[in-house]
């Protein structure tokens, strides 16, 4: 059997995995400059291919496109089925984007194993790509389950000097979570006939009880990958091990996974027990926002503070998702885009820091601004931009949210609201000792300024900020049908009659 209408999808996914593959088959360290050319080369097509999904889409169709289904493992019903909507669209050429500037970060940074650095990177580009597109739950589960393998690589062999263990509790927290899940993807597939399509799973009555179950299970795996508090602590330690290029797909990309998840199976498959449960869920969404924020204040390490401030910001995307109404979770999703910028901008102006002065500690900075005035200029912005001033990207869906949590309860709202305070205090009281005073030692006196190459990757990532901090009108327009449709499906009860 085998339906598909457009084959754009799988172009998506497959094309970096190719390109990964094959620089991992014919790279060799004794040509590292091919191998880095071949990899952009397969991280620029990759990128290329995701365009005419933003430029054919529908903003005002229902449902799925660009749909394929071919059938995979006959016997237990599994297809190969793709498909995207307003909620998914722009995550996939967003992980394709994020995958072009880890490649450039990565060009003179990296020296030893370089074929496999880079082949890592793009067979997880396509393998996260695969997750924003399946439609058949057992797919989807492999691609989730599969993304573990490049990350776990890549901070366990170029990461920091605890990288093993970094590694290790990242792969044990997130595998241990998704377990549950395939239980509850298991007992949906028998419970629904032996399908395992996920539209069929969002019509299927349950019960209250075995729905709370349901919420229980994903819940498990989702909270990890986002991560919600208190889950979260495997976080900061891979960050800080991380290479650079592992911190920015990390925090830009990886950690939307589990945020997807929410959308696609917890609140549409169990929409009763996301009601019940909603109250939970903005408890510890508000715990992420209020107290990790705090927790970001105490950091000596720039990449320490940017991974909490991470978690405090995907606590807002949590929040308005459970607050079920279309500001709230515009927003969210629109933070979700946002966050995926501005936090991979944040990793990699740590990390051009770091090649130059091989410390991540804020005490070893000051008066960088006398020393590198283009990257201090760029870091200010992106920093700004994390605490959510106005005219950035990092503005946009905080403040829907922020709108939609007010809508929905106002002293929820008002909490929410702190977190902007908490976002500029540590926000500029890193920028203010790291970049501006007076030079404050030998190796901030030493330094360059950006070369063309982390200028362009720098500069492109700016552009993508304020744009979309002026006009936000694309992502909304996008999302706008899907999200409708969605809050109308979760107001809907499933209880068997």
């Amino acid at each position: 059997m085998m339906q598909s209408t457009s084959s754009l999808l799988s172009l998506a996914i497959w094309c970096p995995i190719a390109f990964g593959i094959f620089v991992l088959a014919f790279g060799r360290d004794s040509n590292p400059g091919l191998v880095r050319g071949v990899s952009l080369i397969g991280s620029l097509a990759s990128f290329l291919v995701t365009i005419p999904l933003i430029l054919n889409f529908d903003n005002a169709a229902h449902g799925m496109q660009f749909v394929e289904k071919h059938e995979w493992i006959e016997k237990f019903n599994i297809f190969y089925a793709l498909g995207i909507d307003g909620i998914s669209l722009w995550l996939v050429p967003l992980t394709a984007f994020i995958t072009v500037i880890v490649v450039i970060a990565a060009w003179e940074v990296i020296e030893r194993q370089v074929a496999q650095y880079m082949g890592a990177f793009l067979i997880l580009s396509g393998l996260m790509i695969g997750v924003f597109c399946a439609t058949d739950g057992m797919l989807f589960y492999v691609f989730f389950e599969a993304t573990l393998i490049p990350m776990y690589i890549i901070v366990g062999i170029w990461g920091g000097p605890n990288r093993v263990y970094a590694a290790f509790k990242f792969f044990l927290y997130t595998l241990l979570g998704s377990l549950l899940t395939l239980v509850a993807i298991i007992y949906l597939y028998l419970k629904s006939g032996h399908s395992f399509d996920i539209l069929t799973w969002h019509k299927l009555p349950l019960p209250l009880s075995t729905q709370i179950m349901i919420f229980c299970a994903f819940l498990m795996a989702f909270a990890v990958k986002v991560p919600m508090w208190p889950v979260h602590t495997w976080l900061p330690d891979a960050h800080v091990e991380a290479p650079t290029g592992g911190s920015v797909v990390l925090a830009a990309i990886m950690l939307k996974l589990g945020a997807y998840g929410f959308l696609r199976f917890s609140l549409p498959i169990a929409p009763d027990a996301s009601h019940y449960m909603g109250g939970f869920i903005i408890t510890l969404s508000l715990i992420a926002v209020i107290y990790i924020g705090l927790v970001a204040l105490v950091q000596t390490d720039m990449k320490k503070l940017v991974a909490y401030s991470s978690i405090a910001h995907m606590g807002f995307v949590t929040l308005g998702f459970f607050m079920f109404n279309d500001m709230s979770v515009q927003g969210a999703i629109v933070q979700m885009i946002s966050h995926g910028f501005i936090s991979g901008a944040m990793f990699l102006c740590i990390g051009v820091l770091y090649d130059r002065v091989h410390s991540r500690q804020i005490a070893d900075y000051g008066g960088v601004v006398n020393k590198m005035p283009k990257f201090a200029a760029l870091f200010v912005l992106f920093s700004m931009a994390n605490c959510g001033l106005p005219a950035t990207s990092g503005f946009v869906g905080e403040f829907m949210v922020i709108l939609g949590a007010v809508k929905f309860n106002f002293w929820i709202g008002m909490l929410a609201a702190t977190a902007l305070i908490f976002g500029a205090a540590y926000s500029l009281w890193m920028v203010k000792r790291v970049v501006f005073g007076k030079i404050s030692n030998d190796h901030v006196a030493h330094l360059s300024d950006i070369n063309k190459r982390e200028f362009f990757m720098l500069g492109i990532l700016a552009i993508a900020v304020i744009a979309m901090g002026l006009y936000p009108a694309p992502f909304t327009d996008a999302m706008q049908v899907s999200v409708t449709d969605l809050l109308k499906h979760v107001a809907t009860s499933k209880l068997p009659l």
